[in-house]
């Protein structure tokens, strides 16, 4: 069974100290069911990637067992998936060989250990008790861009149909630690099985893993019974230290809830439809100095630092962690100083007057009103229309009509638990163009991606300018 982890941040060979692996050598590891191995397939300053590959020995697992054989009897014990797919043994692996990596610390850049970086994890083959759907709904909440490739049980005979195997791969941007724990927990989860017998340690084990995360899930209940092999008496201690003792973090439950909003959109690739109308809107009013307000994990920040015609760019977000976020995805730190100079990230509320926001030409508002209490409303038009006055402003918005195109949004609901509020078209319109006459701009407005004859768009966008 293999695992590849790959970055491209620079230096990528920095993966060998977040990892305490030396790239220029091969390392292996004896484990009780095995080897496991440790390589790089690749090593530049560009991409790096690293693999850890386990040696499964079937023998050894039969000596060693301990319990009843099961249903299938002992010729299970030796004809089956253990020694070729992800599973416990690879959780039990990245604890032992990478155990470092999954605490979060290394002595030669303990900076680099808590910074969010971009990572690529790929399992060759895993199998997956719920097909693909279940691998999605365990990892896009988290933030992860999921692909998966899937297997048919006999190519031979296709009427078989297809098998329970895939080969994932994983995208995002964020510590090393965090990836690591993610799959530590959740691929005897998919798999549903673990080699091991499970016991009051386990549920030391999950909380310590996952209370940082696992307690706004949307699939938590299925990932404790899995991990804890479904049995009720752990589960429920489980459940109950969840509740009382992992509140999850306010700026981390705010990523996360934006995630799932992601994940609601992402059938129709929305949120690159926005990044690209956002910017063409942007691009009609001719800015050289552009603040993005609520600008997130930084990318539309990303798509402006890429057209030379924007000389300074300024991202503003209440949350630390996602100006973090930000701050990685830009590879700020390895920017030349020209381009580095271009962008400044800062924390701010929007509600608030800030004389730093002042003097702008053009400012760009992407799926942030929605957040905002109705009562504050009048604070943030004035915030941003009256007193930082940019010479444009292009705002997106839900168009709440669209939602009963989403299938994995429940009749009725908001696409993010945290919108207090989401417009129809006309309720678009109109506040829209109640804020340009009181504060001297015009609007126009305009649809953003795929359009329903009845419904409209799914994002509506107004450009404001005076």
């Amino acid at each position: 069974m293999l695992l590849t982890i790959t970055t491209t941040y620079e230096p990528a060979t920095d993966l060998g100290y977040l990892l305490h692996k030396n790239p220029a050598r091969v390392q292996s590891f004896s484990l009780s069911f095995g080897q496991a191995h440790v390589f790089y397939p690749e090593a530049s300053p560009e991409r790096s990637t690293a693999a850890l590959l386990l040696d499964v020995d079937p023998v050894n697992l039969v000596r060693k067992r301990r319990g009843p054989a099961g249903e299938q009897g002992l010729l299970a014990q030796y004809v089956n998936d253990r020694p070729y797919v992800a599973s416990s043994f690879m959780s039990v692996a990245i604890a032992r060989v990478f155990g470092s990596a999954l605490a979060g610390k290394t002595k030669e850049r303990p900076e680099l250990a808590k910074a969010p970086i971009p990572l690529q994890a790929k399992l060759a083959v895993v199998p997956s008790r719920g097909g693909e759907d279940l691998i999605r709904r365990l990892f896009e909440p988290l933030g992860y861009s999921v692909a998966t490739q899937g297997f048919s049980l006999d190519e031979q005979f296709p009427d078989w149909g297809e098998s329970d195997y895939f080969t994932v791969t994983i995208e995002t941007v964020r510590c090393l630690s965090e990836l690591l724990t993610h799959l530590y927990v959740l691929i005897p989860v998919l798999d549903d099985e673990k080699h091991y017998w499970v016991t009051d340690d386990e549920v030391e084990k999950l909380l310590r893993r996952g209370g940082e995360w696992l307690a706004g899930h949307p699939e938590q209940e299925l990932i404790v019974n899995r991990y804890l092999k479904h049995q009720r008496k752990l589960a429920r201690q489980a459940f109950l230290r969840l509740l009382e003792e992992d509140q999850p973090d306010p700026d981390e439950l705010e990523a996360f809830r934006a995630r799932e909003e992601e994940t609601v959109e992402a059938a129709i690739g929305l949120n690159e439809l926005r990044v690209g109308a956002v910017l063409a809107a942007l691009k009609t009013t001719s800015p050289k100095r552009v603040l993005d307000l609520g600008c997130g994990d930084g990318r539309l920040l990303e798509a402006l630092l890429k057209e030379k015609s924007f000389e300074e760019i300024v991202g503003v977000d209440v949350s630390y962690r996602a100006l973090q976020v930000a701050h990685a995805r830009l590879r700020l730190d390895s920017l030349p100083p020209a381009q580095k100079n271009r962008v400044q990230l800062i924390q701010g509320a929007l509600t608030y007057r800030d004389k730093r926001l002042v003097g702008y030409d053009a400012a760009t508002v992407v799926e942030v009103v929605e957040h905002i209490d109705p009562p504050r409303l009048t604070a943030f038009e004035r915030a941003l229309f009256q007193f930082a006055r940019p010479g444009a402003v292009v705002l997106t918005t839900p168009n709440k009509e669209y939602n009963v195109k989403f299938e994995r949004l429940p009749a009725g609901s908001l696409r993010h638990r945290d919108h207090r509020f989401e417009w129809t078209r006309q309720e678009f319109a109109d506040w829209a163009e109640d804020v340009a006459a009181r504060f001297g701009y015009v609007v126009r407005i305009l649809p953003v991606g795929p359009e329903d004859p009845s419904l409209g768009a799914p994002t509506q966008m107004g450009v404001f300018t005076r």
